[in-house]
């Protein structure tokens, strides 16, 4: 995975690396606990693909200039914020196999440093005059938040239709995607529709992102989560309103029933995965996320060609058959 994630990048090498660094400087601070938290932050960075897309993106429509390392800088910041409130409110001690802030420093201070990278993003932005890129991910930031409270709303109930299910994913993980594409394109001064364009790839990539996490939950083994681990925190993803949409009203009422109630018994989840892989969720959710990439690629076709757009071209393939 790390050597198609080293090919992928390839053509923005030098401007991620130099893109760290200057994240990296921009993330000090002259109190010292403060310096301590955000020193952890950026050691703990993943693989990228926020500024990965902001990059190849900018790169497919025009030319990279140092308003793009802004956008990846303020995509980065709004979205670390966003990230440490999230293991805030979940009361997670975990992301990606290292502490949250929260589990080390306590709610508290996790809360403060989630608000002092969002005003760090805001004056970036600010200060630079980068006022469209900040609507950008600040329209994002607003989406992501709707759709957390729109998936927490319906769980309550367990009556997520599939149309209901796209509108969670596309303000909850897609408008990520989205406003990366969009902000790359916008830093180097491409006009509306090419911005639009650019964000409406973004947005099926995202589509078809979550589609691929959904069905790692049904995995035969373990990879990047726990098995089952959505139903057990009650949300109903796409190959499970699939296999309900399709089943007789009594089957339906006894897995809502497990999931409501019995989620936390590991045999009765055991149920529910059996019950989407004899009921053909799997295949349809695999179906409808060639779908979203097909088009996100459809999209991409319209643009010259260039090293950048062959990247970001692979960056879909990769969305879709990655292995966590």
């Amino acid at each position: 995975m790390k050597e198609k994630i080293a090919e992928i990048k390839a053509p923005i090498a030098h401007e991620i690396d130099a893109f760290e660094k200057k994240f990296r400087s921009s993330m000090k601070s002259n109190v010292l606990l403060l310096d301590k938290i955000m020193s952890y932050i950026v050691k703990r960075k993943g693989k990228q693909m926020r500024p990965m897309f902001v990059f190849l993106s900018a790169g497919t429509v025009g030319k990279i200039q140092e308003s793009t390392h802004r956008g990846a800088a303020l995509i980065e910041l709004l979205h670390t914020a966003t990230l440490v409130h999230d293991d805030v409110v979940d009361d997670a001690s975990y992301r990606r196999g290292f502490f949250s802030i929260n589990a080390l420093w306590k709610n508290k201070i996790a809360v403060l440093v989630g608000d002092y990278l969002l005003s760090r993003g805001l004056l970036l932005s600010v200060e630079h005059g980068d006022y469209t890129m900040l609507e950008i991910v600040s329209t994002a930031v607003k989406e992501m938040a709707e759709g957390e409270l729109l998936q927490m709303e319906k769980a309550r109930r367990l009556d997520i239709t599939e149309d209901v299910y796209y509108d969670i994913v596309r303000q909850k993980t897609a408008s990520l995607i989205a406003s990366c594409c969009a902000t790359g394109a916008s830093s180097v001064n491409a006009d509306k529709a090419t911005v639009e364009r650019m964000r409406l790839f973004g947005e099926k990539v995202g589509m078809a992102f979550q589609i691929k996490d959904d069905l790692f939950d049904y995995g035969a083994r373990e990879i990047g989560k726990p098995l089952g681990i959505d139903i057990k925190e009650k949300k109903l993803t796409l190959p499970l309103i699939y296999a309900l949409q399709n089943a007789s009203w009594s089957e339906r009422r006894k897995i809502i029933n497990i999931v409501k109630n019995k989620s936390h018994i590991s045999a009765r989840v055991d149920e529910v995965i059996d019950f989407v892989k004899h009921s053909g969720g799997l295949e349809y959710a695999v179906e409808i996320m060639h779908k979203f990439a097909g088009e996100a690629q459809q999209i991409l076709a319209g643009f010259p060609d260039s090293a950048y757009k062959t990247s970001l071209a692979s960056m879909v393939s990769f969305t879709i058959s990655r292995e966590k």
